[in-house]
C-alpha cells in the first residue's frame, strides 16, 4: 500500500482514529487502509515538528521519517490501542527511535564525525536555541526512564510527539495537572543532566 493520503472532502466528519485502531487489530483489512489516510496528516506534523528540531546536516526528510515511523507501527501488534493518544504516543517513541538510529548509523560511518544536532526549546525559556545530540538527549532520557519512567515517556510525547497538555494526559491516563507538573520537573532534569553535553 502506498504511503500517500486519499484526501478527503473537507465537508467529511473527522474519521474515528480510535475506532479504526480496535477494527484494525481485530482484524479488519479495511480499517487499516482507512488507518493511514486519517493519521498521515497528524504523523507528518508531528515529523516536521521534529525535524526542525534537526540541524542543517540531517540527511532524514520528515516524510522518510513518517514512512519508517508507520513502518514500525504497523509491526506493533500487540499493542492494545486505548486512544488516538495513544496511537500518537507511540508514533513519538518511534520516531524518536528512528531519530536515534539514524543519528548512530550516521555516526558510525563518520566514525565520530558531526554529530546530528536537535533544539530542545521546551526545556527552557531561555534556552529554545540551544543545539543538543539526539543520542545525548537519548542517554538522558534513558537515564531518566530509569528514574522515573513516567517522566521519560511525557517527554518523549510532549517533545518528540508535539502532543499538549490534554493529549499527554490522556495517553498517560493521568490528569492535566500532574502533567504540567511533572513537565516542569522533567524539564528542570534535563536542564541538569544536557548542561554539560
Amino acid at each position: 500500500m502506498p504511503l500517500t493520503p486519499d484526501h478527503a472532502d473537507s465537508h467529511d466528519a473527522p474519521p474515528d482514529v480510535t475506532g479504526l485502531l480496535a477494527a484494525w487489530r481485530a482484524g479488519d483489512a479495511s480499517a487499516h487502509e482507512q488507518l493511514l489516510p486519517a493519521i498521515y496528516d497528524e504523523l507528518r506534523r508531528q515529523a516536521a515538528r521534529a525535524m526542525r528540531r534537526e540541524g542543517d546536516a540531517h540527511t532524514l526528510q520528515a516524510t522518510a521519517l513518517v514512512h519508517e515511523a508507520y513502518l514500525r507501527l504497523v509491526d506493533q501488534r500487540r499493542v492494545e490501542w486505548r486512544s488516538r493518544a495513544h496511537f500518537f504516543g507511540v508514533a513519538a517513541q518511534m520516531m524518536r527511535r528512528v531519530l536515534v538510529d539514524h543519528a548512530r548509523a550516521r555516526l558510525a560511518d563518520k566514525r565520530g564525525g558531526a554529530l546530528q544536532r536537535v533544539t530542545l526549546g521546551d526545556v527552557g525559556p531561555d534556552e529554545s536555541d540551544r543545539e543538543l545530540d539526539v543520542l545525548a538527549l537519548h542517554d538522558a532520557l534513558e537515564r531518566l526512564a530509569a528514574l522515573d519512567p513516567r517522566q521519560a515517556r511525557l517527554v518523549e510525547l510532549r517533545y518528540f510527539g508535539g502532543l499538549g497538555i490534554e493529549d499527554t494526559a490522556e495517553a498517560l491516563s493521568i490528569s492535566p495537572a500532574t502533567v504540567k507538573r511533572e513537565w516542569a520537573v522533567a524539564r528542570a532534569w534535563l536542564r541538569r543532566e544536557l548542561g554539560d553535553a
